[in-house]
């Protein structure tokens, strides 16, 4: 029997879609636990009389729980369906690399002359605006463990001069004989640069 308006593809290779749900009259069950277009529990019903109602309201009718028994379908907009649960896995995958931070390293000696400090800097800087994490080490050699003191003053000058981008997400530890901490990207206050930028773009367009 063949209602107007229903698709008669098989898991939605109409749509391109071979992994989906059974639609309309691929769907074999002699009789289906039926929920409506609003949701709302019908109960069990023969499969003609789930198809009649999905073509009465110009819907599809489509099988949402195949395991259960009987198997439970469901009266929707298949075609909104699918884009909502695409879009859902999109949203999760853009909030999965945003939240995925790439960790940058830079290694430092405790003595570090100006030039390569600066040098250091300004890559860190340029890393956690970026989003990326900066995991900073120095490596004590031989009798230079006797100057840690001066690693952790150098350690701090460079969070000092990172606080405007960053914040100790892993404080100054000693791991044998390298010195290590992580810094996380500010976000707030990357975010409060970025606007800054974009409004100096709005009212100087070139």
């Amino acid at each position: 029997m063949q209602f107007r308006g229903q698709r008669t593809s098989k898991r939605g290779e109409e749509d391109g879609d071979r992994d989906g749900p059974l639609v309309n009259q691929a769907i074999k069950c002699p009789q289906v636990r039926l929920l409506d277009e609003e949701q709302t529990m019908v109960g069990i019903v023969s499969i003609m009389e789930a198809l009649a109602r999905a073509d009465e309201a110009e819907l599809d009718l489509v099988l949402i729980a195949p395991d259960a028994q009987p198997p439970v379908a469901r009266i929707m907009d298949y075609s909104k369906y699918k884009y909502d649960q695409e879009k859902k896995k999109r949203d999760m995958k853009k909030k999965a690399l945003a939240s995925r931070s790439e960790q940058k390293e830079l290694k430092m000696r405790y003595n570090i002359d100006v030039h390569d400090y600066e040098v250091r800097l300004r890559a860190a800087q340029r890393f956690l605006r970026a989003g990326d994490k900066v995991k900073v080490s120095a490596q004590f050699k031989g009798r230079e463990m006797e100057f840690r003191d001066l690693g952790i003053k150098l350690f701090e000058r460079f969070i000092s001069d990172c606080a405007d981008d960053a914040v100790v997400e892993t404080k100054v530890t000693m791991e044998g004989r390298t010195m290590l901490m992580v810094l996380a990207p500010n976000k707030a206050a990357i975010q409060r640069a970025q606007s800054k930028q974009q409004g100096k773009k709005e009212v100087n367009p070139n």
